[in-house]
């Protein structure tokens, strides 16, 4: 007769559902659909008629990013408890794993927009598109950084393993029991 085993802790809920790293595979299939969705945009759609690309939102995907960076900076100091580090608040850190999560989606999302128009500026010989070529350059730029600092962050946030986290099960196994 074999005895139910429940679930680890902080394995798998009753539902399956369980909260993981950020997988990239994810970040790529995000950053492959919104290329195809620019190129197709822009694509079909007159290209002189749009208004000149912004700054505004490479420069904030930038900002984030530099912020999204030195909070994990920030974090895994508090965490690691190093000197003149105040302690960390554990609602802090969740809220930081939240943010890097979503950001690094909205970063992946943004970076397949900026590849996709900027594959299709490289392409188009218009004075118009070679003056959108630095704005789309510096999003796609501005995008990965997020990504990449998100991805720092939600790092940051891992709880350090203990030395006795590696210390094999102490329980005597009997024969014929599992």
């Amino acid at each position: 007769m074999t005895q139910a085993k429940s679930p680890p802790p902080g394995g798998p809920g009753p539902d399956g559902s369980r909260m993981g790293p950020t997988r990239i595979s994810t970040l790529v299939v995000a950053a492959l659909g919104a290329a195809a969705v620019a190129w197709l945009l822009i694509s079909t759609f007159y290209y002189s008629s749009i208004p000149r690309l912004p700054w505004l939102p490479v420069v904030t995907l930038a900002a984030l990013a530099v912020l999204e960076a030195y909070a994990a900076i920030n974090t895994r100091g508090r965490i690691d408890r190093k000197p003149g580090r105040d302690p960390v608040n554990p609602l802090m850190v969740a809220r930081f794993v939240v943010l890097a999560k979503a950001s690094a989606l909205a970063g992946a999302i943004f970076a397949g927009f900026y590849a996709g128009l900027s594959g299709w500026l490289f392409i188009e010989t218009t004075r118009a598109a070679s003056e959108d070529r630095p704005a789309a350059s510096g999003g796609l730029l501005a995008s990965l950084a997020l990504v990449g600092a998100a991805l720092w962050l939600e790092r940051s946030c891992r709880v350090p393993e203990r030395p006795d986290d590696h210390e094999p099960d102490q329980r005597e196994s009997r024969p014929g029991q599992r």
